[in-house]
């Protein structure tokens, strides 16, 4: 029995009797879950914060007026693929985060997010093509050291970006074309 209570609590513990130990065991079982449920919220929340720009620089009337390439997509799929992203990119960071000591890695997911949040009103709101796909770039390049850096941590995290990444490499591929096509 106390071999039992050597696993389950700590050395000095041990001496306590089993329903003190199982009593403090729980409640810290039950303080972790509200820490990590929060933390799932809260890395979900960031993620989508950086889509905020994108209530102030819609594509409007300006976009519409572009000439596009032949593989630009209607626009009712933005929603729902960014959305999932978001979802996945807060998901990713929040499995790191659990880890502990993973402050680079995700240093290099707020670097993305920032560069995330900062192409569209270079884009949509200036008009600034040839900026806003030197940002795209950078953010492509960040994304991929997030999933190397992740990938440390946790591999699951770093798979939830691989679609992230394949999109965001479409999205330069259009951004460019866009360019040269106005």
């Amino acid at each position: 029995m106390k071999m039992l209570f050597a696993v389950v609590c700590e050395p000095r513990i041990v001496r306590a009797r089993a329903g003190v130990c199982l009593a403090m065991t729980m409640a810290s079982a039950r303080t972790s879950g509200v820490k990590s449920v929060l933390g799932l919220a809260g890395w979900v929340l960031l993620s989508f914060g950086a889509s905020a720009s994108g209530a102030f620089f819609s594509p409007g009337e300006w976009y519409a007026a572009l000439d596009k390439p032949s593989f630009n997509p209607p626009g009712w799929v933005f929603g729902p693929v960014w959305t999932a992203l978001y979802l996945m990119m807060g998901v990713s960071a929040w499995l790191v985060w659990r880890r502990g000591n993973a402050w680079r890695a995700l240093a290099l997911w707020l670097v993305q997010l920032a560069l995330n949040a900062a192409w569209t009103p270079f884009f949509f709101g200036l008009h600034w093509m040839g900026v806003a796909l030197c940002i795209i770039i950078a953010m492509w390049l960040a994304i991929l050291a997030t999933i190397l850096a992740f990938r440390r941590h946790a591999r699951a995290a770093a798979l939830l970006l691989v679609p992230y990444l394949l999109w965001v490499s479409f999205a330069t591929v259009l951004n460019a074309a866009l360019w040269h096509l106005n």
